[in-house]
């Protein structure tokens, strides 16, 4: 690539927990693929395809937009969720006008902030969980 040309594709970061995924977004037909395999492999299933079809099924462009991911971090709900974001994220800034107002109807723009609950001291290993009373 050339060095002041302009790139194909259109960048967005999609995180949700610990996971954050960096969406590559181009025009045309082809496979979407998440660090290097197949999305429909690396994330099986109906219920997952369901959710990560969810942005392209949404504005109508299954066949006309593709994606390249790299995610890192968390388990495979969080990268999936991470993914999906980040997909939606890139779509709003292709076309700002047209697209984002349909993603956050859908609520595909919200960053899911729940994480976990970090652990406190004196809980018996657990965030909310009292340690045993010795009563008797």
């Amino acid at each position: 690539m050339a060095k002041n040309s302009k790139p194909n594709y259109t960048y967005a970061v999609g995180r949700r927990r610990s996971a954050a995924a960096r969406v590559r977004l181009f025009r045309g037909k082809g496979d979407t693929t998440v660090n290097g395999k197949l999305i429909s492999d690396y994330f099986p299933g109906p219920t997952n395809k369901d959710l990560w079809s969810k942005p392209f099924r949404t504005l109508d462009a299954t066949d006309k937009y593709y994606a390249t991911v790299k995610v890192v971090g968390g388990g495979v709900m969080g990268q999936l969720d991470a993914v999906v974001h980040g997909i939606a994220r890139a779509f709003a800034k292709l076309n700002r006008d047209e697209f984002r107002p349909v993603l956050k109807k859908a609520g595909l723009l919200t960053r899911d902030s729940r994480t976990r609950e970090r652990r406190k001291i004196g809980t018996g290993g657990k965030a909310r969980r009292a340690k045993q009373s010795p009563k008797r």
